[in-house]
């Protein structure tokens, strides 16, 4: 067994948060596949596991966590709805979360958000508020929206049930390939990584949890080195559902419980895409790119005793309209 209940308490959430969050979620959420391809796993030098969140109800993990946010919702509260600011993933997951609640959601998206996601969130009956394309315009008008409406502000990453709901991804992937050395996922905002580290630490005591992020959007990797919390500053890279800072609730677990983080160049993220793509036919954006990616470099190569590897792929959403190659 890993990490008792005492010592998870002082985080945002727990592995038994995780545990109730996974029930919870049961009845909306897809049980996602686990996958493997040989071609893929030898060029790494060990055995891949793919958790394939990119069929993932929305396309991706975000889903997870936003159900879990909407159902943990009172009924006093889930009656004035729920709010946020996301241009991507987040934002089509709380959208249906909502839908499914049959309660109102605002989704606050920055003017240049892609055309396909502001469709598909509009598609799932939410409202949508533009805003400039900046944080301190998006936090702002979703204070106000907030104000407006008295409904509940979910974070993308920043908020406990989301962070409980996230970590169900690592608790099927343990349960299904249960002697994981190792277990790899891509970190932005650090939903994700947070719940991997309480699920995967809580339920094994070997496993070592890695973030994967890109280089030219490196905040976790360079606070990891330090031993504090660094914001992103000029994020520039195509995985576009990295180049959000580490949060308060999620920079801990990163700091306490993460093995190491592993950065990548942009050149090494279209080159695992487009080899998922073509040898694996797994359909994935370039944030679930990363993590595959960074299994394939000489540093994470060099790490001693990994035999069995799970990757978390994050998400599918990709605009076939704009593909980078």
């Amino acid at each position: 067994m890993g990490m008792d209940g005492g010592i998870v308490t002082r985080y945002a959430a727990s592995l038994d948060d995780i545990r109730a969050a996974a029930e919870r979620i049961a009845p909306w959420a897809h049980r996602t596949p686990v996958l493997t391809c040989t071609a893929l796993s030898e060029r790494a030098g060990r055995e891949l596991f793919f958790k394939c969140e990119n069929l993932q109800k929305v396309g991706a993990f975000k889903f997870r966590g936003a159900s879990n946010a909407v159902l943990r919702l009172s009924e006093a509260d889930a009656a004035r709805g729920v709010v946020t600011h996301s241009s991507g993933n987040h934002a089509q997951a709380l959208a249906l979360a909502a839908k499914l609640r049959g309660i109102p959601a605002h989704i606050v998206m920055p003017s240049n958000a892609s055309a396909v996601k502001r469709t598909a969130v509009e598609g799932y009956g939410a409202r949508v508020i533009e805003c400039e394309p900046t944080l301190p315009a998006r936090e702002a008008t979703a204070a106000r929206v907030v104000a407006e409406t008295g409904g509940t502000l979910i974070s993308p990453y920043d908020h406990p049930d989301v962070i409980a709901g996230q970590g169900t991804a690592a608790l099927e992937l343990m349960a299904e390939v249960p002697d994981l050395d190792a277990v790899v996922v891509p970190v932005g905002g650090g939903g994700l990584l947070a719940g991997t580290c309480l699920a995967a630490r809580g339920v094994s005591d070997v496993v070592r949890v890695y973030a994967a992020e890109p280089k030219g959007a490196d905040d976790a990797a360079r606070g990891f080195a330090q031993g504090e919390w660094v914001r992103q500053t000029d994020p520039r890279t195509v995985a576009d559902g990295l180049l959000t800072s580490l949060g308060e609730l999620t920079w801990p677990l990163l700091r306490d419980l993460a093995a190491g983080v592993v950065t990548v160049s942009e050149a090494q993220i279209l080159e695992a895409m487009r080899l998922a793509w073509e040898r694996a036919k797994l359909l994935i954006e370039p944030s679930s790119a990363v993590a595959i990616a960074a299994v394939w470099t000489e540093e994470f190569r060099a790490i001693p005793d990994l035999k069995r590897v799970g990757i978390i792929l994050s998400g599918g959403n990709v605009d076939l309209d704009h593909l980078p190659w």
